[in-house]
């Protein structure tokens, strides 16, 4: 199963390491408890909508932003989940209007590979 919250979290920590914040700086910024704003990148916690409009006010990033690579990065979870529930047949898919479509066949979930022109789209290994 995909859990959004999860996904969500993910992003979010990316976001705040691409800047070399700490999880500290940012629980200060967005004043949400440094235990709290853990919970939601680790994807334990679901986010309201007033705090994620915070932690992006505190990352200085669009919410459109997050919410544009969470987008993308549940349209690849759920490519890798179909190509892994049938394996014989590809899969295809479109990620961006921009990219077209993926194809993907017989290839366990954790060995998807997209490959695509680099200003495109944000490619990160899980």
């Amino acid at each position: 199963m995909i859990l959004l919250r999860r996904l969500l979290g993910d992003v979010l920590r990316r976001q705040r390491q691409r800047q070399g914040r700490t999880l500290r700086e940012v629980s200060s910024s967005a004043r949400v408890s440094l235990g709290y704003l853990s919970e939601v990148e680790r994807g334990q916690k679901e986010a309201s909508s007033e705090l994620l409009s915070a932690i992006c006010d505190a990352l200085d990033v669009r919410m459109s932003e997050l919410m544009r690579e969470v987008s993308d990065e549940l349209a690849l979870a759920e490519l890798a989940q179909s190509a892994a529930a049938t394996p014989s047949e590809p899969v295809t898919t479109p990620v961006r209007p921009m990219l077209g479509s993926v194809s993907v066949t017989g290839v366990p979930p954790d060995r998807v590979t997209i490959k695509a022109p680099a200003e495109a789209v944000d490619v990160v290994a899980a």
